[in-house]
């Protein structure tokens, strides 16, 4: 915690003036003290208090004032954010193998969801873009902080044949050189003297398959390593043989919806498993992290991991207001128990005996 009127801080100096000017009245009291002839009529005129009654108003006063007088020097929380300059691009695999029912109720469902809970957990952060890839890949939404539009494309996700992560690596790369102009686009020219460090923006690459089109991934990340784009990996799914099952809807590429028996290779394995392998190369070239979600669960925690691989910056939080608010309240309780405590009692004396005599 900072203060950014530090001068402030000697109003701390009124809690021992306010002990002294305490102290200094009840030696003045006892001084004044008056004879009296009957001890029982004075205990009887005084509200009863217990020593810890005494104290708690005090403690509370100078707790409040305590409060206030940091809060004069405005104090400043620092927390760590992720840079609103940072981009993610999301390039998610949707080949036909994305309709595998091994992952509840399918791979490319459980992806759309987890996908959108993301976004919606980074509104107001970093942008986000997303790409699509199958036999070719596609920016589906350019980098931007309209989650609608990115919650909308992922509902109109459709699958297609083949799987190509290099060039859904290379797409994501060139939308992040549109906003990002330290990042220069695939084939132009890379500057030797780039500085050292990673740039604010990530590829995020979720598949289930292993490259079978286009560019080689590897070379795609090396084009990503030059930049100094991290490329983050998720294998999806499991090596369990399940059927393929998706609504006509989800069928762009395909020619209309289809459920299938389990597709499953002859010793029982599911021919639709991610090339961890690759994948690994692909984040260990780039600087990136590689993560295996077998289910939705997985999955979610591996996209819950991202916002601290981005470039960080510290933001100050005014926190004057809630010490105003605290210290306020802590003298208005100590004056309430106090104005409570101390009640006047009224005390009738006992009639005065007359005096007899003829």
């Amino acid at each position: 915690m900072s203060f950014s009127w530090p001068w402030a801080l000697p109003a701390l100096l009124v809690i021992p003036l306010v002990f002294a000017t305490w102290w200094l009245t009840r030696r003045r009291r006892r001084r004044a003290a008056v004879r009296v002839t009957s001890i029982a009529l004075v205990r009887a005129a005084l509200p009863g208090r217990s020593r810890w009654r005494r104290r708690i108003p005090a403690a509370l006063l100078t707790l409040g004032l305590a409060v206030l007088a940091v809060g004069a020097a405005r104090p400043q929380a620092t927390v760590p954010v992720a840079s609103s300059s940072a981009t993610i691009m999301l390039a998610l695999d949707v080949s036909g193998s994305m309709c595998s029912t091994d992952v509840k109720p399918t791979r490319i469902t459980a992806a759309e969801q987890a996908a959108s809970a993301f976004i919606k957990s980074q509104a107001g952060g970093p942008h986000i873009g997303l790409v699509a890839f199958a036999d070719i890949a596609g920016v589906l939404v350019p980098p931007t902080t309209d989650d609608q539009q990115l919650l909308t494309a992922l509902d109109d996700l459709t699958v297609s044949y083949g799987t190509a992560i290099g060039e859904g690596i290379l797409v994501s790369l060139d939308a992040i050189a549109q906003v990002d102009r330290s990042v220069p686009p695939t084939g132009a020219a890379v500057p030797r003297h780039r500085p050292p460090g990673y740039a604010d923006d990530v590829i995020v690459v979720l598949t289930d398959g292993s490259n079978n089109r286009g560019v080689d991934p590897q070379v795609a990340a090396k084009e990503a390593a030059d930049r100094g784009v991290r490329v983050f990996t998720i294998g999806y799914g499991t090596a369990n043989p399940a059927p393929l099952a998706c609504d006509p809807a989800q069928f762009g590429g395909l020619g209309g919806g289809f459920s299938s028996g389990n597709f499953g290779t002859p010793g029982g394995g599911n021919p639709f498993v991610a090339d961890y392998g690759a994948l690994m190369r692909i984040a260990r070239t780039t600087g990136g992290t590689f993560y295996r979600a077998e289910d939705a669960s997985a999955l979610d925690r591996a996209l819950s991991k991202l916002p601290g691989a981005l470039t960080i910056v510290h933001k100050h939080l005014d926190l004057a207001p809630w010490f105003a608010a605290v210290g306020g309240l802590l003298i208005a309780a100590a004056m309430a128990l106090s104005l409570w405590w101390n009640r006047t009692r009224r005390v009738t004396a006992p009639p005065r005996a007359s005096s007899g005599g003829n």
